[in-house]
């Protein structure tokens, strides 16, 4: 029986993309494209999701990418322009799930630890969750089975009590091999549908 309900944020909640920065900064889309994938790529990213600090992460690209010093900088020091907002359906769905069912509803989250507060700050609908597993504070980040034992233990969780959401389908195979239910999110998948076929609407 699934009594507990497991959100990714970005991606599923939360509307993120380091485009709507640098579109602003880059006039041409190949060299805006190339900054994405080769210098600020979601690899390097990534690193920061699993606890680098960002200080460290500025100095490694600068020294490789002189040229564009200016604007690796930028990624952070701009970072909440990077925040496209809610995506709004599945914050709703979040609210109805809080008001109306008795799961337990949770979010694990690959994020910065220094960027996150700053989300924490703009978005009221974190008040919904009892409890929020965050990569970059556990320097681990998804989808590492540690971070999902952090999970289970820190809650005191069964695995295959747990539902998890992400669009991102590495992790989604992971958390699938932990034993936990999973939907893996993209742009057409009815969220509020897939939970009334399980059962917890």
């Amino acid at each position: 029986m699934i009594k507990n309900i497991v959100f990714d944020l970005g991606g599923v909640l939360i509307d993120w993309n380091p485009r709507y920065l640098f579109t602003k900064v880059f006039s041409k889309e190949d060299e805006l494209d190339y900054f994405l994938t080769e210098v600020c790529s979601f690899e390097w990213n990534e690193e920061q999701d699993a606890g680098r600090s960002i200080e460290e992460a500025n100095k490694y690209l600068a020294d490789k990418y002189p040229q564009y010093r200016t604007q690796i900088r930028m990624y952070y020091e701009r970072w909440p322009e990077m925040l496209g907002g809610i995506l709004e359906e599945n914050v709703r769905l979040l609210e109805r799930l809080k008001e109306l069912t008795k799961s337990r509803l949770f979010a694990l989250t690959n994020w910065s630890a220094e960027t996150f507060p700053l989300t924490l700050e703009r978005f009221e609908f974190f008040g919904h969750f009892e409890g929020i597993v965050v990569s970059g504070e556990e320097k681990v980040k998804k989808p590492d089975d540690k971070i999902y034992r952090i999970l289970y233990d820190r809650y005191h969780l069964a695995p295959e009590e747990c539902i998890f959401i992400d669009d991102n389908l590495r992790n989604v195979k992971a958390a699938e091999v932990q034993g936990m239910h999973t939907i893996h999110f993209v742009n057409e998948t009815d969220l509020e549908s897939e939970l009334e076929k399980r059962g917890l609407l």
